[in-house]
């Protein structure tokens, strides 16, 4: 037995209770004809001519019904005569390589054959402008090439800053549709200045490039799609400040506002351009944003599949497995920071040999008057916060709040034989 071992083997661990928490969670049933319904509304559809060149730009983000989404939008645009085609506007995710940005959106189901044109992916940008402050104003050079450009994202809290724009529509003009060196400019004066550029940088490219319209979505509190909204380019930033207002009030959250321990069992881009979105955690990468629970200590246990082993997102947490360690791909997840220019994402927490001592890890440090009793609550990530975990000692808490149903009895927490937790 080593030091670490010796030094965590008579920790005691809770006893985990299933929780349901509920939110007001309004849903859009019909996706495909609500999305039809708000392209066909003036200034929208109508300004797809035949024979026009369209690139739509999509994500890197688990946004709800993408695949759907997309093939909507091509199969609107095919309808009017335009020849459509996909470009990722994902600034540098993906490893910040044509190649690594069209497995991204594999992942994420948009492939040619499942939203019906071709997926164009390149890394090179066009500068159509320059800030006062002299940052230059990039866009993918196949959109900007093509006689038209429709962006589509969902609209929310962004994970490191304040703003009348945060993730949604105009970020992904100015971010997304920078590739890796418009993203490099707008981040270059951190994201103290975030907020400003993204709008200066959008309203330029709205003004001096060929974008059409976007589509924005709102989700609820189950990442279902609440909201869609089609909106002329003119329109777009107005409409987007709306609708982050509404976002804000959709976002789901963990209905406990202090806990000794927080367990994420995955985080990955796919989840959160944090990989475990802080305004869930309430652990923050920069001083410009602000929210969320009190929590003594942080474990994340994996990475997601579909994060390829960017494992940005891990340096907030206090303790982590060498599981996750070993998944990482240290070249894509450095891409990140060194083109948002904060590190904190990508720092290692201490590595632990597996999700058990890690836990045992945050609890012996959490500091609690009462360990026996310890406050403890296991999340899958910070996309699914419908079905979790809490220790027993929340128990009480739980029973008394209307928006929390117990879904079973206290029992111990398992693991394998490798230490790994069983849920």
């Amino acid at each position: 037995m080593n030091i670490i071992q010796e030094l965590l083997k008579d920790i005691p661990l809770p006893r985990l209770v299933k929780i349901h928490q509920k939110f007001n969670a309004p849903e859009v049933i019909d996706v495909v004809e609500t999305l039809r319904t708000e392209l066909a509304k003036p200034g929208v559809g109508e300004r797809i001519k035949p024979g026009m060149k369209i690139a739509i730009a999509v994500g890197s983000r688990g946004v709800a019904e993408i695949p759907v989404l997309t093939r909507v939008v091509v199969e609107e645009i095919k309808k009017r005569g335009g020849l459509p085609f996909v470009v990722p506007g994902m600034g540098s995710h993906g490893g910040a390589t044509a190649e690594g940005q069209t497995l991204v959106l594999k992942n994420l189901g948009v492939t040619e054959e499942t939203v019906g044109c071709p997926i164009k992916s390149s890394m090179e940008v066009v500068e159509v402008g320059k800030l006062d402050s002299g940052l230059a104003v990039l866009i993918d050079k196949n959109a900007y090439e093509a006689d038209g450009i429709v962006v589509i994202n969902r609209v929310k809290p962004h994970t490191a800053y304040r703003g009348p724009c945060e993730s949604g529509m105009a970020k992904m003009i100015t971010i997304g549709l920078g590739k890796q060196k418009g993203a490099d400019a707008c981040h270059a004066y951190s994201f103290k200045y975030m907020a400003k550029h993204v709008l200066e940088m959008a309203e330029i490219k709205i003004d001096r490039t060929n974008i059409l319209f976007g589509v924005g979505t709102i989700e609820n509190a189950y990442d279902k799609v609440a909201k869609i909204v089609a909106v002329p380019a003119e329109d777009l930033i107005a409409v987007d400040k709306e609708m982050l207002i509404e976002a804000k009030t959709r976002m789901p959250k963990i209905l406990f506002d202090q806990m000794d321990v927080l367990v994420v069992t995955q985080i990955g881009k796919d989840c959160s351009g944090d990989g475990m979105d802080p305004n869930i955690t309430g652990r923050y990468s920069t001083p410009y944003a602000t929210g969320g629970p009190d929590v003594s200590k942080l474990v994340v246990l994996d990475l997601t599949e579909a994060t390829h082993g960017n494992a940005c997102g891990m340096g907030p947490a206090d303790f982590t497995t060498r599981k996750l360690f070993n998944k990482i791909e240290f070249e894509s997840t450095y891409a990140n920071a060194l083109t948002s220019t904060i590190c904190t994402p990508i720092s290692i927490p201490m590595i632990l040999d597996n999700d058990q001592a890690a836990i045992k890890a945050a609890v012996k440090t959490c500091n609690s008057h009462d360990i026996p009793n310890v406050r403890i609550v296991i999340i899958k990530d910070t996309m699914h916060m419908g079905d979790i975990y809490i220790s027993e000692a929340m128990l009480d808490e739980a029973r008394a709040n209307p928006d929390i149903t117990v879904l079973g009895e206290p029992a111990e927490m398992e693991f394998d034989a490798e230490g790994n937790l069983l849920l």
